[in-house]
């Protein structure tokens, strides 16, 4: 299965060391469109520039089976990428930190998104598991 991994990049990087750990859960079976979301050296200014980066963003959102976004992080592009799936019929799974963020309205009042809550990166890491492993 391709799965097309969305977390935030320029919006912050505070969670990309469990992004890492995410993708790396994810990659054990998988093949993981965006494994660079959880680059720990990625800065928050990419070299592709921006064009580049939404034309390959937008064609891996096309190529992926599912969609796997961690939402505790505000992001504009992620909640772009969110959209974008959703208008591609892709399947959509939102992972987030109720204690550290509320979720726009705009995800969790959404029936296609499905919404998973954890607390903790270790339950985090068993759900990915449980689900696609």
């Amino acid at each position: 299965m391709k799965i097309y991994f969305a977390g935030s990049i320029r919006g912050g990087r505070q969670d990309a060391e469990l992004y890492r750990k995410v993708i790396a859960v994810l990659k054990e079976n998988h093949q993981v469109l965006t494994e660079h979301v959880g680059d720990l050296s990625l800065s928050t200014v990419e070299d592709k520039g921006d064009k580049a980066i939404y034309e390959q963003d937008t064609a891996w959102l096309r190529e992926c089976d599912v969609v796997v976004a961690e939402c505790t992080q505000v992001s504009l592009g992620v909640g772009y990428e969110l959209a974008y799936a959703e208008a591609h019929g892709k399947e959509v799974h939102i992972f987030y930190r109720p204690q550290d963020t509320q979720l726009s309205a705009m995800l969790t009042g959404n029936e296609r998104f499905h919404i998973h809550r954890y607390a903790e990166e270790k339950e985090l890491l068993a759900q990915i598991r449980a689900m696609w492993n």
